[in-house]
């Protein structure tokens, strides 16, 4: 397979803290992958050094032959990368459509001159985006709910917004920040189908953060554990799963990691 993502040496510092220490890592080509640890581990730090909110002090990191340190989120997301957020980041007085509208902002060409004067290009442009939020909305299991407003969603259809909102951007790489956190066992199984779906029907590669391990058992094909702002195994879910370390580290001295449900 291909590396589409790759950390070498990186590491992020605020003051004397060390969130991430000298990580390195891959990310292959149409994988979906885990990156798991305990509460304060440095995962999301990590997250945010890749899509270019947080500069590292150390280290690079190099999407799709591009190196991405020091350039702005905006520049990172245009090359194709997209996320959520741990908390749901939605315009939440904007209807459904809008909020993904929103993100295809990095996609879309026409001028504001263009706009101002409704011209022959800016409207085939528009047409074309609403008809892809519309696919979008069906994609994620949103169909028909185009001009709701954001905030009146349930709580399991904001998450999915807000996966509909990132792939907008035409994402070659999508990172989930605990995108199960909150959800019930219904709304847990729903989202993971739609994980699975963002690689096999989109080709969309699949980095998540995420603490429910069924999940991460469940769905992933290699898994990188954190501790400490450091990287302490890496592996498919089953070395993970029988890494003492690894267990300790992440759930305390005696716990067992569970099995997934679906092998």
């Amino acid at each position: 397979m291909t590396v589409l993502l790759e950390t070498r040496q990186v590491t992020k510092r605020f003051g004397g803290l060390v969130a991430v220490s000298a990580v390195d890592f891959t990310i292959q080509k149409g994988s979906i992958s885990s990156l798991i640890g305990p509460n304060g581990a440095g995962k999301t730090t990590l997250f945010n050094v890749i899509t270019g909110i947080y500069k590292p002090e150390e280290g690079q990191v190099t999407f799709a032959g591009h190196q991405l340190v020091g350039l702005r989120s905006d520049q990172i997301a245009s090359l194709g990368i997209s996320r959520t957020f741990q908390n749901i980041r939605l315009f939440g007085e904007m209807t459904v459509r809008e909020n993904i509208l929103v993100g295809m902002h990095p996609r879309l060409r026409q001028s504001a001159w263009g706009a101002a004067f409704k011209t022959r290009r800016f409207l085939a442009e528009e047409a074309a985006a609403v008809e892809r939020a519309r696919q979008l909305q069906e994609f994620v299991g949103l169909s028909g709910m185009g001009d709701q407003i954001a905030r009146n969603l349930p709580y399991g259809a904001q998450r999915r917004l807000e996966i509909a909102r990132a792939l907008a951007n035409d994402p070659q790489l999508i990172l989930l920040d605990e995108p199960t956190a909150g959800m019930n066992p219904n709304e847990t199984e729903a989202a993971t189908t739609l994980f699975r779906r963002l690689r096999d029907e989109l080709g969309v590669t699949v980095l998540l953060i995420e603490h429910d391990m069924r999940v991460v058992m469940g769905i992933s094909e290699t898994v990188t554990v954190l501790d400490y702002g450091q990287k302490i195994a890496e592996g498919t879910p089953m070395a993970v799963r029988s890494n003492q370390h690894v267990v300790e580290a992440y759930l305390g001295r005696g716990a067992t990691l569970p099995h997934s449900k679906v092998e």
